[in-house]
């Protein structure tokens, strides 16, 4: 194996490949269990102490730890040749503009609603065939920083995925020969995979969340839109979950 894949067998490792590998034991575990799978919970944002600074500092703990991949990544993708961190899609080669800033928020916001919208439709629809489990986005006590983190999360989701999973294992496996559609699809099941822990439905919906985003990546070449993208969903996700419960108790309770 060459130096490269071993890289890439090790980043994976120390990121969204064992949560691939844990998310199927977890489903298997949930598959095993007597309860049906739409009446099982999975929790993201929980309490980490019973004392609140410690469940902040906790909190901050683990958006930082989930970072880590990111600045390995970020590390050996900037010891390459320049343009370093262009390869993956970070920075401007003819330098940084505001309208280019600005389009790459719209497209973001554009790609939010794409995958957003429709990722209500299909969890409740798996839910409603008992192909996917109850989420719980947060189930954080308020407390005045629980919004702050909340976004903190939905940050590290943001940059910790898109820079690994679409930035980096991009650049590595085009590197070592692999075709760009077979690329999109390895990279779409591992995004899938590792959100199996939501059920059939999570697995389903983000391997289409990750075709598109791999398609999109592919054709321009910006990582900014499809973090921002990421970053808004699980923001939403998180912080309007509360509210999603008082409107709409039977579908999201």
């Amino acid at each position: 194996m060459t130096r490269t894949k071993w890289e890439i067998v090790v980043v994976l490792l120390l990121s969204y490949g064992m949560s691939a590998i844990y998310s199927v034991v977890g489903i298997a575990n949930r598959l095993t269990q007597p309860t049906p799978l739409s009446q099982q919970t999975a929790t993201l944002n929980r309490p980490l102490a019973t004392q609140e600074l410690f469940d902040l500092i906790y909190q901050v703990l683990g958006v930082l730890s989930g970072l880590a991949p990111v600045a390995l990544v970020v590390w050996l993708v900037w010891r390459d040749a320049p343009p370093r961190l262009g390869v993956i899609g970070i920075g401007w080669s003819d330098g940084f503009s505001w309208s280019k800033m600005r389009h790459e928020i719209a497209v973001g916001f554009g790609l939010a609603a794409l995958i957003g919208i429709p990722g209500i439709g299909v969890y409740l629809a798996a839910r409603a065939l008992n192909l996917g489990v109850t989420v719980v986005p947060t189930a954080l006590d308020a407390h005045w920083w629980t919004i702050p983190v909340l976004i903190l999360w939905a940050l590290r989701a943001g940059i910790g995925e898109e820079v690994v999973v679409v930035g980096y294992l991009f650049d590595r496996l085009r590197s070592i020969g692999w075709s760009p559609w077979v690329i999109i699809t390895a990279a779409a099941v591992l995004r899938g995979t590792y959100h199996l822990y939501q059920g059939f439905g999570g697995f389903a919906g983000n391997i289409a969340m990750g075709l598109v985003f791999g398609a999109l990546y592919m054709w321009k070449r910006r990582l900014a839109p499809l973090v921002i993208a990421h970053v808004l969903i699980d923001t939403a996700a998180f912080v309007g979950y509360p509210l999603a419960i008082s409107l709409f108790p039977g579908l999201f309770a």
